[in-house]
């Protein structure tokens, strides 16, 4: 059984590193229908004025459920400095 993390994560419902503000939740859910950041956070504001405090209960659960978007590897390139450190 795949984890609640493993679920959103193939559904493309991750927290991105760039764009936070907060805990990047609208700037996952902008992502994954395509909005930028602002406007996503501009229309989950509005979505969520509609019920009254459930922008108290709706991010902390989003937040929790939507993992982390994985770090950009960045590859080294190797150098006569680089090779030289490494077999040392």
């Amino acid at each position: 059984m795949e984890s609640i993390h493993s679920t959103f994560h193939h559904a493309g419902l991750v927290r991105p590193q760039d764009g936070r503000v907060l805990a990047g939740v609208c700037a996952g859910l902008g992502r994954r229908f395509g909005l930028a950041p602002w406007p996503a956070r501009l229309l989950f504001v509005l979505i969520l004025l509609i019920v009254p405090g459930s922008q108290l209960l709706i991010y902390p659960v989003l937040w929790i459920l939507m993992p982390n978007e994985a770090p950009a590897v960045t590859s080294v390139p190797m150098t006569p400095e680089n090779e030289t450190a490494s077999v040392a």
